[in-house]
């Protein structure tokens, strides 16, 4: 029996798992071939060049200034410091981008379903108009169009004169902590582990007994209350410069650059009107049988769409809103066409042009991208499957 069997089994190469095994790695030695080829070829060019390779180049002295800094930075600093600028700026352009977008495109996303005529039509118009313009464009609408045709600084509109708009940005009252005031932070982060044990305690009372605690009115005076209790308490150390205007410009106080306005407020809108879209889907996946069965409960429309609607449309919204996201995080790299200082302007840009490094330097600018846009992902993926609906 056994030699029939092998019979019938017929030659190895007619086995389609051997066969698939046999093409795999055949295409994964090529692969390592090809890759092998292009890095001899790449340092056999580089030496030819006279061109140095490694990151040695980091620890050198930049020799350049960044108009935006949220660490101490000058001149005499080194590319590695570059780096961590342009990096700190790239995530605060996209933290507050990812921010607005999403409270915008979930307003307009509710407003294009609003029974309101005007509403409705209004939230449409604003989805038509702002996806269907390239982002590159509206960002330099933003810049060249509105920004730069502001007054100059003698010339600033001002609000309360502490506040003032010009040429060259926002210039707002800038926080100088004084001894003591370290105590303020602390008490913040309490009160939101505090809110977030309420949250989870609120929850599952709720689930046990059926009775619901006002969980945003105690969330937000715990939020609230315990940081401004100790800033009270500890004597409110906390002072403010006034930004005054001497000579041509302003001294003092904290300047918001028009670059990260412009990229700031055309990421949100070009994205928003995404959002929106997804919103507007998600909701409209909900059975209709789900709102109907609220009504006759007679609940009201908001708390009909916070606690049956939106919960169960969020298993279709996360997914992609999780690729707007993404997409903002990428587009935030055309901060270039203005000059704005990300990781690709001051890194990829200046640092690339006087180093000469190119490989390293667009390397290490890939990994970051795709780091960042890794993360990104890896926490909306939790967030997605802890609103998924359990069957019980």
């Amino acid at each position: 029996m056994l030699r029939s069997s092998s019979r019938e089994r017929g030659p190895l190469w007619r086995d389609p798992t051997f066969r698939a095994l046999l093409v795999q790695g055949i295409l994964l030695l090529a692969l390592g071939a090809f890759i092998a080829m292009v890095v001899s070829n790449t340092l056999a060019n580089l030496e030819a060049r006279g061109i140095t390779t490694g990151f040695g180049f980091l620890q050198d002295r930049a020799g350049f200034s960044i108009p935006q800094t949220l660490i101490d930075y000058s001149g005499d600093s080194t590319y590695a410091r570059t780096f961590v600028v342009g990096l700190l700026n790239t995530l605060l352009v996209s933290a507050l981008g990812i921010v607005t977008a999403t409270l915008i495109g979930f307003a307009v996303g509710i407003a294009r379903l609003s029974p309101n005529w005007l509403l409705a039509r209004l939230a449409t118009a604003y989805v038509e108009i702002f996806r269907n313009i390239p982002l590159l464009v509206q960002i330099l609408f933003w810049y060249f169009a509105v920004l730069q045709a502001l007054p100059s600084p003698r010339n600033s509109h001002s609000l309360f004169e502490a506040i003032f708009l010009n040429v060259r940005g926002v210039v707002l009252p800038g926080p100088q902590p004084l001894d003591g005031f370290a105590a303020t932070p602390w008490a913040l982060l309490a009160a939101v582990i505090a809110t977030a044990g309420l949250v989870r305690y609120a929850r599952r009372r709720q689930a046990q007994t059926g009775q619901a605690l006002p969980v945003f009115k105690l969330g937000a005076l715990i939020l609230i209350g315990l940081p401004a209790l100790t800033f009270v308490a500890t004597g409110m150390p906390l002072d403010w410069s006034i930004p005054s205007l001497q000579g041509f410009n302003f001294q003092g106080g904290v300047t918001i650059l028009p670059e990260l306005m412009a990229l700031w407020l055309a990421l949100s809108i070009y994205t928003a009107s995404f959002i929106a879209e997804i919103v507007r889907s998600g909701i409209q996946s909900v059975p209709q049988g789900q709102v109907e069965a609220a009504k006759a409960l007679s609940l009201p429309g908001g708390i009909i769409l916070r606690k049956v609607v939106i919960p169960q449309a969020m298993r279709v919204i996360v997914p992609q809103l999780t690729s707007q996201h993404l997409n903002l995080i990428k587009n935030s790299s055309l901060a270039t066409a203005i000059g704005y200082p990300d990781l690709v302007a001051v890194f990829s840009g200046t640092a690339l042009n006087q180093t000469g490094q190119a490989i390293e330097i667009v390397a290490m600018t890939m990994g970051v991208y795709l780091l960042i846009n890794l993360v990104v992902s890896a926490l909306m993926n939790l967030y997605n499957a802890r609103t998924l609906l359990k069957e019980r």
